[in-house]
């Protein structure tokens, strides 16, 4: 008999150990979805993946780079959000003393909390941090490829581009710095000025696509109230815990907000003490699931016209592959053909195009978005998901497309690899390879997509069926 108690008790204890283990491992950075901090999870990759060796004779020749912005501060809309929760907070801590409730477990940090953005006018822009990802990639970026950035810069040959946004802008100034520090004479750092070009807001097909899209806006808005309805149970059994937990009255209202003010601390204060340890690790892997799950559907895979609008990026990107193929045909002078291509813009801009590559799908996924055919949505926790938003457009997340020249190969001469956040990726449109002939890539990932006009897409009145809701 006592044997088998100390055997139960024995096992009880290895359980409760690796527990503390689990949760001692679990880095909530981890978990922010698309407000993950770059530096934090840029080293996340498909382990199982074997990357493709790049045959020998074989060079890079030209560049393509789609990035989102870098962290950034919250919208002026936010941080009004963040004023109404503590003002809420306060509301709820004086109903809780009048009612000589037990506030033992409560955080002291909760008790008279301000916003660390109260009194901020402004917001939005790119922060520190965000500046040092930009900067610091634009340094790799010279490094991993240096037979791209060694000619003297001309506009026409490194063309950075950026939304009208503030801080898309700016993250082109940062990138540009480190890429091409010590090649000037401004300053210590031998800086040298480069330009950045924008298109009107109100046009930009290539890089805010969504914004000129007005079959994409009508769709969105139809399908908000759905997606809230898939995440209303998760917040609505999370902010029930919460009451249980702390003895306080929390609204689904107040758990939106302080899962929002999680996804701050963390990303840009590096805070994770406070607004997230009020959630375990089981509930914040669920937050971020819906996260995950809005970004899917009213981003991502979710519906074609989320990345059908992007065909435009899309054409740019092989129309400056072929001329770079042209020019070495044609044996150009050096410096007088384009070598790189720098576009920096949002997550509305990285995710669809993502798709349009067809990237975190298997194989069988992406024939059915070929066929147009929808996919299911990523699987609830715990079950495993390719589709995480701190992988497919965190802070920083880029794509990178590296146009190759192999002379000595006798059936293909280019092809393109494929980076994510600066990993070589599978695309299940060549076979699940990183590292894809430049016609195949053409036929198989680029030519379905060619067949839907962006006008016809964005600007054709919708048939009524494609407002449906999604399926609940």
């Amino acid at each position: 008999m006592k044997r088998a108690m100390a055997a139960v008790l024995l096992v009880l204890l290895s359980l409760l150990v690796h527990s503390n283990a689990e949760e001692e491992a679990f880095d909530v950075r981890q978990h922010l979805s698309t407000v993950s901090r770059y530096g934090v999870v840029k080293g996340i990759a498909d382990s199982s993946f074997v990357p493709s060796k790049i045959p020998n004779g074989c060079t890079p020749i030209h560049l393509n780079l789609v990035a989102r912005h870098g962290t950034r501060s919250p919208t002026k809309k936010r941080i009004k959000e963040l004023d109404n929760l503590a003002t809420h907070l306060d509301v709820l801590l004086r109903e809780a003393e009048e009612q000589n409730l037990s506030l033992e477990k409560l955080p002291g940090w909760l008790k008279g909390w301000k916003s660390p953005w109260k009194g901020k006018l402004k917001g939005g822009e790119l922060i520190i941090q965000g500046e040092d990802e930009l900067y610091d990639l634009g340094i790799r970026t010279r490094a991993r490829f240096p037979n791209l950035f060694n000619d003297d810069y001309h506009p026409d040959v490194y063309a950075i581009k950026a939304t009208q946004v503030p801080r898309a802008s700016a993250s082109a100034v940062a990138f540009g710095m480190g890429l091409f520090s010590g090649k000037g004479r401004l300053g210590p750092g031998r800086h040298r000025a480069f330009a950045v070009t924008s298109e009107s807001r109100a046009s930009d097909t290539k890089l805010r696509f969504h914004d000129c899209c007005q079959n994409y806006k009508a769709f969105k808005k139809s399908q908000e109230p759905a997606v809230d309805k898939l995440k209303d149970p998760v917040y609505d059994e999370i902010t029930s815990a919460l009451r249980r937990r702390y003895r306080l009255n929390f609204t689904r209202q107040d758990t939106t907000s302080l899962w929002f003010l999680c996804k701050q601390e963390a990303s840009l204060l590096n805070i994770v003490d406070q607004a997230c340890a009020l959630f375990s690790p089981s509930e914040v892997s669920l937050l971020e699931w819906t996260d995950d799950l809005e970004a899917f559907i009213l981003k991502g895979y979710g519906k074609s016209i989320n990345y059908r609008m992007g065909v435009p990026l899309l054409e740019d990107v092989v129309q400056s592959m072929e001329q770079a193929i042209k020019a070495e045909e044609e044996k150009h002078a050096p410096g007088s053909y384009e070598k790189a291509r720098l576009r920096f813009a949002h997550a509305e801009t990285v995710i669809p195009f993502s798709c349009l590559l067809g990237l975190f799908l298997d194989g069988s996924e992406f024939e059915k978005i070929q066929r147009e055919q929808a996919l299911p949505h990523p699987p609830k926790p715990p079950q495993q998901r390719n589709w995480r938003g701190h992988t497919v457009a965190p802070f920083g997340g880029n794509n990178m497309l590296v146009l190759y020249s192999c002379p000595a190969n006798t059936s293909n001469k280019h092809f393109v690899q494929v980076l994510h956040n600066e990993h070589p990726i599978p695309m299940p449109g060549c076979d699940g390879t990183d590292f894809c002939p430049f016609d195949v890539f053409k036929e198989r990932i680029v030519a379905p997509h060619l067949k839907h006009d962006y006008n016809s897409v964005c600007n054709v009145k919708l048939e009524q069926q494609e407002q449906k809701p999604v399926a609940i």
